[in-house]
């Protein structure tokens, strides 16, 4: 079973989400929304197929991170979440929360041995 078969993105706390993201977007021209930007790129083994890596600010005050009390959050793409979790849970690995679904993929969290909230991804395939 594959594991992490990606970065899907990098999250990090700011003082001014907003002025940072539009700092960004002027000097080095990511191209930014309400969310952050977002990192196209084509998969090695496959380069019709699409990967996606988003790279987005979040309030000073936000809660999203917790339990960690970093200023970061790593999110890395996974291919079988459920799977992946079952796996990490019985290796001893401590897993957050349940699984959410959305429209573009399944969410779940980890926590990494130095207190480090890690977001797994399983992307929806591509139709």
């Amino acid at each position: 079973m594959k594991r992490v078969t990606g970065i899907g993105g990098l999250f990090f706390k700011a003082e001014k989400p907003d002025e940072l993201r539009n700092w960004y977007g002027t000097h080095l021209g990511f191209q930014t929304d309400q969310y952050g930007a977002t990192f196209e790129w084509r998969h090695a083994d496959d380069a019709e197929q699409k990967g996606y890596t988003q790279w987005s600010t979040f309030a000073k005050d936000s809660t999203y991170f917790a339990p960690s009390s970093k200023d970061f959050m790593f999110n890395f793409q996974v291919e079988n979440l459920t799977e992946l979790l079952a796996v990490l849970k019985a290796e001893g690995v401590t897993v957050i929360g349940e699984i959410e679904e959305y429209d573009y993929g399944k969410f779940g969290w980890i926590m990494d041995p130095e207190g480090n909230k890690i977001e797994l991804w399983e992307p929806k395939a591509a139709e």
